[in-house]
């Protein structure tokens, strides 16, 4: 399977160790996977040693086979895998890495495909992959079995977990192989990525359902063994990854229905123009010394906007000069700052953002004058409202002397994604008084 992972869903989960680079692709082994070699390596020990017409080898000989049989196994998983990352590039996106975990493996891209038809592609290149080993090791047993049967019960027993891998990834719930093969179907169908995630979502989450129930029923019945113990620890993983997908989505409407006007602040303060720089500076020594950025200063002239002013005049003139210079001296105009209106949806707020020096806007109103400003703390604070949690102000305050978005949630992944698959349009730099 394959995914695109951001930092609010828990993409760091499943790093895990780097081995070696295929291709510039870090293949990475999660501890857990240590774990399934371990439960692989016993499997293969007994199923390659006890079928019919084999002598009886000795211990270490049946283990090792069974630990090479393991690793051979991993090694289709990883070409599974492969098929996604090198169709990913030849779509144009990059793949972060690779990571051999508990339930097999997973292909970490940075971004989604911007079409139905690439991300169809992407998602049926595993599987493929997978079907193809599966014919070629299953052709291979009968010209084995003449010559070793103990190899030609290896190439069957390979060949069949190719083959059951293969059907399973392309189980239609997310996150299967299948289920982002039916969100690209639903997508083309419809012409909304939306309705795709929601329809494989659910279906994902019936599978996992389902599986936990048979599992668990088949456990209680006492004839599952440890293949119940498998499709409930499948079942849960596969609930946790659909769950996973829904905060997304939810975190992704957030972003096109909230506009700025119910986000943004007043962090700004007002000077006329006809005062001097000695009032400039009393006004900065009044203010919080803990902020990273300090407030921006609007200049007004009898009601009426003209500009802005920073601190650079007080570091280029003598203390003794400023009460001899006005504020008129320096201003600059409004147009200079990175600003929003404040009817545009937060998504857009993100990628000004991000884009500004400071990591703020200013907002105007529907008459073009400012009436605000905008910053991640802002933006953070709105989404997790949204989403029904509030923040504590003592947080709230410490990402606000760090500029940063509260809990360190990865909203600019999560834009960047959206506008990579085409979930809204990227309009690039624009006059949003307009």
């Amino acid at each position: 399977m394959y995914r695109f992972l951001a930092r609010s869903t828990g993409g760091k989960s499943l790093e895990g160790w780097e081995i070696f680079r295929i291709r510039g692709i870090p293949l990475r082994v999660h501890p857990s996977w240590f774990l399934i070699l371990v439960v692989f390596t016993w499997l293969s020990k007994g199923q390659l040693t006890t079928a019919p017409g084999l002598v009886m080898l000795p211990l270490w000989q049946s283990w090792g086979l069974g630990f090479i049989s393991a690793l051979l196994l991993f090694l289709s998983v990883l070409l599974h895998e492969l098929g996604h990352s090198f169709v990913a590039i030849n779509e144009g996106v990059k793949v972060r890495s690779i990571t051999l975990f508990l339930l097999g493996g997973v292909a970490n891209v940075e971004r989604e495909c911007s079409t139905p038809m690439a991300t169809l592609r992407v998602a049926a290149a595993g599987p493929l992959v997978s079907f193809f080993l599966a014919i070629i090791l299953l052709k291979g047993v009968q010209a084995a079995s003449g010559y070793s049967p103990l190899l030609a019960n290896l190439l069957g027993q390979l060949g069949s977990l190719n083959l059951i891998l293969a059907l399973f990834n392309l189980l239609p719930g997310l996150p299967l192989d299948g289920g982002i093969i039916l969100k690209a179907l639903v997508w083309h169908l419809t012409g909304s990525q939306r309705k795709g995630v929601q329809v494989a979502t659910n279906s994902g989450r019936c599978l996992a359902f389902f599986s936990i129930g048979y599992g668990a029923f088949s456990l209680l019945a006492k004839n599952g063994g440890y293949g119940a113990l498998w499709l409930i620890l499948i079942g849960w993983f596969a609930l946790a990854a659909s769950r996973s997908q829904t905060q997304m989505l939810t975190l992704q409407n957030s972003l096109t229905e909230l506009r700025v006007e119910k986000a943004f602040g007043r962090r700004f303060r007002v000077l006329e123009e006809d005062q001097t720089l000695r009032k400039l500076s009393k006004l900065r020594l009044s203010s919080s010394n803990e902020e990273l950025v300090p407030e921006w200063v609007l200049v007004c002239n009898a009601g009426r906007w003209v500009g802005y002013v920073t601190d650079q005049p007080l570091k280029d003139l003598p203390v003794q000069y400023w009460d001899q210079h006005l504020l008129s001296e320096y201003i600059k105009p409004l147009s200079e700052l990175p600003s929003i209106a404040q009817n545009e949806p937060l998504w857009k707020a993100i990628k000004l953002i991000e884009g500004s020096k400071e990591g703020r806007l200013l907002v105007f109103n529907s008459a073009g004058l400012p009436s605000g400003t905008l910053d991640r703390i802002d933006v953070g604070k709105a989404v997790l409202l949204h989403l029904g949690f509030r923040i504590p102000s003592s947080m709230e305050q410490s990402a606000r002397n760090k500029n940063t978005y509260p809990l360190d949630i990865a909203l600019p992944q999560v834009v960047e994604s959206m506008i990579s698959s085409g979930m809204v349009e990227s309009e690039g730099t624009f006059d949003s008084r307009q």
